[in-house]
């Protein structure tokens, strides 16, 4: 790496590798691992200019005189116009060319030079009067929407991508925000976790053991599909034995065996637990036996006691 271009082709390479890697990660990526893909990539874009510089090295050593004069001026060729480029927006003149714009007056042998101003620098005034007129326009004349009115679209919009998200991010999921499961595939699931965890206490069955019934309409904490997933997580009562699955099993994983059990309510156990707890009336309950028609309640809601134990 002889050339001032070699170190801007790595720089810039590296900056849009990094530009890239977040873009792809979305800012989620560990930056330890960010990190080390950028030393590897820059380790490879400086291999790649050294193997380069050793080609071109020895391409230059196998031309004879001619071909190394013809060689070099090419090399120079394409910095020429970058240099005449910047002379031109420096718009100074040459020592040699000074006396031409030397002003006539002097003080104790100093002489002033009558030097325009910089093109860059002229080029930049005239885009600050454009932006200023934009801006002008814009903002005063067609009341265009000003910084508060930004700020409060774009956390409008925010909000929106983040309940977008939510919808598709399953382990976000709470019991706030948690529905009933009725795909095929989210059943399957809850049944197989169901299967794995809690046979032990309610049976395969779901006709209770150490555990309670889970197919009539009777709930010790709350029926309902929030219910039922706040039971699982946080585990039952204090002392009877059920523990919280939240260190264990993923929000997602939660929702489709609270869905799972829910899906099994009404049906006939072989040999069913009495139940116990408070009859339950909600959105994901089976309508029970001489309710009320049409009486609807909340996941929070106990529209009936048990007063004795009942045999399902």
């Amino acid at each position: 790496m002889k050339s001032l271009a070699s170190y801007l082709r790595v720089i810039l390479f590296v900056g849009i590798a990094y530009y890239f890697l977040n873009y792809i990660s979305q800012g989620d990526m560990d930056q330890t691992v960010q990190w080390t893909v950028l030393g590897i990539l820059l380790m490879l874009a400086v291999a790649t200019e050294i193997v380069v510089e050793a080609l071109k090295s020895i391409l230059y050593r196998s031309l004879d005189q001619e071909g190394r004069r013809r060689f070099s001026q090419t090399e120079s060729r394409s910095w020429d116009k970058v240099k005449a480029f910047y002379e031109k927006m420096k718009g100074t003149k040459p020592i040699e060319e000074e006396a031409d714009i030397i002003l006539d007056h002097n003080y104790d042998g100093i002489k002033e030079l009558d030097n325009v101003l910089p093109p860059w620098w002229v080029y930049g005034f005239y885009i600050t009067i454009i932006f200023a007129v934009v801006y002008l326009a814009r903002y005063h004349i067609f009341d265009g929407v000003d910084q508060t009115e930004e700020y409060e679209i774009e956390m409008a919009e925010a909000q929106i991508a983040i309940e977008a998200y939510k919808k598709t991010a399953k382990d976000l999921v709470d019991a706030s925000t948690v529905t009933l499961l009725t795909e095929a595939s989210d059943l399957s699931a809850g049944k197989t976790v169901f299967e794995s965890l809690c046979v032990a206490c309610h049976k395969s069955d779901m006709g209770g053991g150490i555990g309670p019934n889970l197919t009539d309409e009777y709930w010790i904490l709350g029926g309902g599909i929030s219910n039922v997933f706040t039971t699982i997580m946080e585990g039952g009562r204090p002392g009877k034995g059920m523990v919280p699955w939240k260190t264990e099993l993923k929000p997602s994983e939660v929702a489709q065996v609270a869905s799972y059990i829910l899906s099994m309510q009404g049906t006939s156990p072989a040999e069913p637990k009495a139940a116990e707890g408070d009859l339950w009336v909600g959105p994901d309950a089976t309508p029970a036996e001489g309710a009320p028609a049409g009486e609807a309640a909340t996941d929070s809601t106990v529209v009936a006691e048990v007063e004795e134990p009942v045999v399902d």
